[in-house]
């Protein structure tokens, strides 16, 4: 079975950062909601509390299949000034295994030079950033699957990146299947 680590800090954007761990859950995909922080629980970007099930020092990145980073400007300052992340997340890529972000948390795997001559995607004020590290931007869509990197736009494509998360680890019918469970992009 896939295992997917979600990252959160202070500041992560709640939507962003659980809606991909309902859509994987309900994917039957084994999913540890890990904070950055020194304490589990974390202040959202809306102040909404939301209390990890790991602490970062806890988990070895050798159990994971996938890397998940929610945007939210302050809450992508925090992953990013994470080191033990940021290493994991190079070595990730460089394995060619699972790694995404979306809203500003592109910006991270872009200062890492993930990105370079790679089709992304972002939060609209973010698109120079991910061109000036190399990334081809591609503007009209909401999720970018480029290999074993996926990016999303912003809050309102959570659904769409939560759903890509499943695709990729499970495969288009299951990801299909639980597009119509949810009821998402029909009625």
């Amino acid at each position: 079975m896939a295992k997917v680590a979600v990252f959160i800090a202070d500041g992560s954007e709640e939507v962003e950062a659980i809606t991909p761990v309902d859509l994987l859950r309900r994917a039957k995909v084994d999913v540890d909601v890990v904070s950055v922080m020194p304490e589990l629980e974390i202040s959202a970007s809306r102040n909404v509390k939301i209390t990890a099930d790991k602490l970062l020092d806890e988990i070895s990145f050798d159990d994971y299949d996938l890397l998940v980073l929610p945007g939210g400007v302050r809450g992508t300052n925090n992953l990013n000034a994470c080191e033990e992340l940021k290493k994991n997340i190079v070595r990730f890529n460089d394995q060619g295994k699972g790694i995404a972000a979306i809203c500003a948390a592109p910006t991270v795997f872009a200062g890492l030079g993930i990105l370079n001559g790679k089709t992304s995607t972002c939060n609209p004020g973010f698109w120079e950033e991910l061109r000036a590290a190399g990334a081809n931007v591609i503007e009209d869509s909401k999720v970018v699957v480029n290999g074993n990197i996926i990016t999303s736009q912003a809050m309102g494509t959570s659904v769409d990146f939560g759903l890509a998360l499943v695709g990729y680890l499970c495969g288009e019918e299951e990801k299909e299947a639980l597009r119509k469970n949810i009821r998402f992009g029909e009625i």
